[in-house]
């Protein structure tokens, strides 16, 4: 089987071609663990398998390192439209399918990144507020095509991710689904994050959905108003920025995650 690792802001992931013949099926979930497994496989926060689908330039399966098919993942939708050019689907707008519905994207040339994507991500209906506002670390739950909690802290340095992920995701109300655990601080220009992903059940060095409700929970959080915003998010393995439409009703639209989609290497196993 030949593969390609491709990685999104250091969140990393195995692709795989599968138009012309069947790798791998959705019920290859010990299979797909070990090509994740960073000791004994090729090592990635998760596997992403390209299909052919009528309507679609694409199709976008993607599974966590632990095997199973999981919902949207921003990063991995973003590789993949560059590894769709890679493989010879040259579009000047994608438009694919993925588990969350359908979504476009575009390749932007820019100084110093062999490739910059923005991706159209789902509309968000709903932010969950579980703090007041006088709390000093706000918490909120979205789905930006995956579940997330965000919470808001003075010192991202200062605490334990992975200790901090798992009270969250592993909590009575979120152990059955699981649930992405974001920690984020403010600067005056920018948000920073670190995330516990569900699946990896560990620290991953970004994730796009997270970063994505972070920026939807901080406009939330500040009481933005209506209208166009875009905000930068630093992740421990990279920059990457969220634009999208603020309603005057609660809900979001226009929703993409711009950043770096770089290609690692490919091989065979």
């Amino acid at each position: 089987m030949q593969f390609w690792k491709y990685h999104g802001a250091g969140n990393d992931f195995i692709l795989v071609d599968q138009r012309a013949g069947q790798w791998l099926s959705d019920t290859d979930t010990e299979r797909i663990a070990f090509l994740c497994d960073r000791h004994f496989g090729i090592g990635a926060d998760g596997l992403i398998l390209l299909r052919t689908h009528p309507g679609f330039d694409f199709e976008m399966a993607y599974f966590n390192a632990d095997g199973r098919q999981s919902s949207m993942c921003g990063n991995g939708g973003r590789c993949i439209v560059a590894f769709a050019r890679q493989v010879g689907i040259v579009r000047e707008r994608y438009r694919f399918l993925a588990i969350d519905g359908p979504h476009e994207a575009v390749i932007i040339p820019r100084a110093g990144y062999e490739n910059w994507v923005e991706l159209e991500m789902t509309p968000v209906q709903q932010v969950e507020r579980l703090a007041p506002p006088a709390e000093p670390e706000q918490a909120f739950v979205l789905n930006t095509g995956s579940p997330h909690y965000v919470r808001f802290v003075p010192a991202l340095d200062d605490l334990d991710m992975v200790q901090e992920g798992r009270a969250v995701r592993y909590a009575e109300r979120f152990r059955a689904t699981g649930i992405n655990v974001n920690l984020v601080q403010e600067y005056p220009q920018y948000l920073r994050i670190r995330t516990y992903e569900r699946g990896v059940e560990d620290e991953t060095l970004a994730c796009g959905t997270g970063v994505t409700a972070a920026a939807l929970a901080f406009h939330t959080r500040r009481s933005g108003g209506a209208g166009e915003q875009e905000i930068q998010v630093k992740a421990q393995g990279g920059n990457l920025s969220v634009r999208f439409r603020a309603n005057s009703d609660g809900t979001f639209s226009d929703i993409w995650l711009c950043g770096p989609a770089q290609a690692v290497f490919s091989g065979n196993i």
